[in-house]
């Protein structure tokens, strides 16, 4: 039985130590990237207050048979944007641009998708294998300015260590 919490409390070093740590723990040796981004998919909606969204979407042939696009993951919150091109919205522009995404306000964001009207703020960071884009971990909260430097780095570490595992 896996029963990962974030310590009550526990400063945002402490509380990312303890997210890897649990995502370390339940993606080690499993070669399904499905099932890794699902289960981190829900770690992060266990770990992270206020949150209305947190998942993945992965990097896909486009269907048209286009360049790449971001094609919808595992994640837990409302239905999602399907398909998102690189360069388009906070996602699209986190993997084109191979930078994590800290937007304090979606509607400000030049471009930006609204797959829910609720979200206000964004954190998007790219999860990178061999300096290529594979996926990006998507963090959208209904609270403006939810994310701090602290978060970023803390999902940059994250995506890290998932780099090989998803």
């Amino acid at each position: 039985m896996y029963d990962f919490k974030a310590q009550p409390g526990a400063d945002p070093a402490e509380l990312y130590r303890d997210l890897c740590a649990a995502a370390d723990a339940l993606t080690a040796g499993e070669p399904d990237a499905v099932a890794n981004m699902a289960n981190v998919a829900a770690l992060l909606w266990e770990f992270l207050p206020d949150l209305n969204w947190a998942g993945f979407y992965r990097v896909a042939p486009a269907k048209d048979g286009a360049a790449d696009e971001l094609v919808l993951g595992p994640f837990v919150g409302r239905p999602a944007c399907i398909r998102i091109p690189f360069g388009k919205g906070v996602c699209g522009t986190a993997a084109e641009s191979r930078a994590t995404q800290l937007v304090e306000d979606v509607h400000a964001f030049p471009g930006h998708i609204a797959c829910d009207a609720a979200s206000r703020s964004e954190l998007v960071v790219p999860v990178l294998r061999n300096g290529a884009v594979v996926a990006v971990i998507d963090l959208d909260s209904p609270s403006p300015a939810r994310f701090t430097p602290a978060d970023a780095a803390g999902i940059e570490a994250l995506a890290t260590l998932l780099a090989e595992r998803v």
